[in-house]
């Protein structure tokens, strides 16, 4: 079963490549990986998306809170949740396909962001099945180029927002910028 975990880590060179040789050394294979800033200064949130059962799900949680710069940890997958994926896609369009795919691109509520002479770039945010969909029907118009951001999500509610706290990582001194490999 794919799990969606959201892993708050402190915006410092290398976490990013402590939590993915994390995975990598105990033999998981990362389906999704998004990161991006967060709310709070220094502090960044990773969407990690890997297959394994409730159990692996929970062993992967402890090994993480092992790493010096995770601050919190949750695996939303039973969780009511919000899930989205991000693509954009270039289409071959001549003067002939063009209102055609078009009105595809209405159809699935995307939006053409770019238009060239021979071609269009449609972003479309939405589920992986919507984005799997829109993808399909633009096969046959000719599929150019295509970039996924990968699963991005965010628990219902209030369920992060006493997440980190009120200390930032901004407040650590240099001595606190210690990592150890687990």
């Amino acid at each position: 079963m794919l799990r969606t975990i959201i892993v708050l880590v402190e915006d410092r060179p290398g976490v990013l490549n402590r939590v993915s040789s994390l995975f990598r050394r105990r033999a998981y294979n990362i389906d999704s990986l998004t990161v991006g800033r967060t709310e709070i200064a220094g502090v960044s949130r990773m969407t990690i998306v890997v297959e394994t059962d409730e159990g692996g799900a929970r062993r992967l949680e402890a090994h993480l809170y092992k790493l010096v710069n995770v601050l919190r940890v949750d695996d939303v997958t039973t969780k009511p949740s919000v899930v989205r994926d991000l693509a954009m896609i270039k289409v071959a369009a001549n003067a002939e396909s063009r209102s055609h795919v078009m009105q595809l691109v209405n159809v699935f509520r995307a939006r053409v962001v770019d238009v060239a002479t021979d071609s269009l770039i449609i972003e479309i945010t939405g589920s992986e099945d919507k984005i799997d969909g829109v993808l399909e029907m633009l096969m046959p118009y000719g599929v150019i180029e295509m970039a996924r951001t990968g699963r991005v999500a965010m628990a219902r509610g209030s369920a992060m927002s006493d997440a980190v706290g009120t200390s930032t990582p901004e407040t650590a001194s240099d001595e606190d910028n210690i990592s150890y490999s687990v």
